[in-house]
């Protein structure tokens, strides 16, 4: 199956000497790091989305950290698109601006389908939480707006929620934090992000710690005791 996409240049009036543009389907493997807890079973889910150029390695022991390996089966999901970085380093890539449409909804489609197979292999509570970091934040907010399994909360750590989205309602509750020496994600950008909860009726809890782009011990202590009332 294929989609066949209007031409940018002239309009989809397209002349016998300009190429057609099409897509077509075709399968590729995600991978994804798990970490059973270490209490009874069933498990409360918390699903984890890396930063640009990071790996599930980073995200699982950002959700281990906040977790403290309880209660929570935690996954790490790797984005689909690695490269190359400096001195041989592999990273990954959620999408870039190029395809965003199609590539938003592919990366919808292989969220939907790791916790299709989580569902079938653990005996879960149906407690879900998302956990973004940086670039890995557009993709919790999306799985909670867009994806088939709807969250208790959603995290975010120093990165936005995506500007398109206007109705939040289905993230239920957050909590958004930054370091405080954040380039990235600044102050601004911030404080945007925390109307936008209060104005859609979302309960929320945010923490601002020292540092930079990166989790730190205060940070994780405040993911934790969020994850912890929200059991309670």
């Amino acid at each position: 199956m294929y989609t066949r996409l209007p031409c940018p240049i002239c309009n989809d009036h397209q002349s016998p000497s300009m190429p057609e543009h099409y897509f077509i389907k075709t399968e590729i493997s995600g991978r994804y790091l798990l970490q059973k807890p270490s209490g009874a079973d069933p498990f409360h889910l918390i699903v984890g989305f890396h930063g640009y150029g990071q790996l599930a390695e980073d995200e699982l022991a950002l959700l281990k950290g906040m977790t403290g390996n309880s209660a929570w089966l935690c996954c790490a999901v790797e984005a689909l698109h690695p490269f190359y970085k400096q001195k041989g380093m592999v990273g990954a890539n959620w999408m870039t601006s190029r395809n965003r449409e199609l590539m938003i909804q592919e990366n919808i489609s292989y969220v939907n389908a790791v916790i299709t197979e989580l569902e079938k292999r653990y005996p879960l509570s149906g407690t879900l939480v998302y956990h973004g970091f940086s670039m890995g934040t557009a993709m919790a907010a999306r799985s909670a707006l867009l994806g088939n399994s709807e969250p208790a909360a959603v995290m975010f750590l120093g990165g936005n929620i995506p500007p398109e989205h206007e109705k939040l309602g289905k993230m239920k509750r957050a909590h958004i934090a930054r370091g405080n020496t954040d380039r990235l994600y600044t102050q601004n950008e911030f404080e945007r992000d925390k109307k936008r909860l209060h104005e859609s009726g979302i309960p929320f809890e945010h923490c601002c710690f020292p540092g930079g782009h990166q989790a730190d011990d205060r940070y994780l202590e405040s993911a934790g005791i969020f994850l912890e009332r929200l059991l309670a």
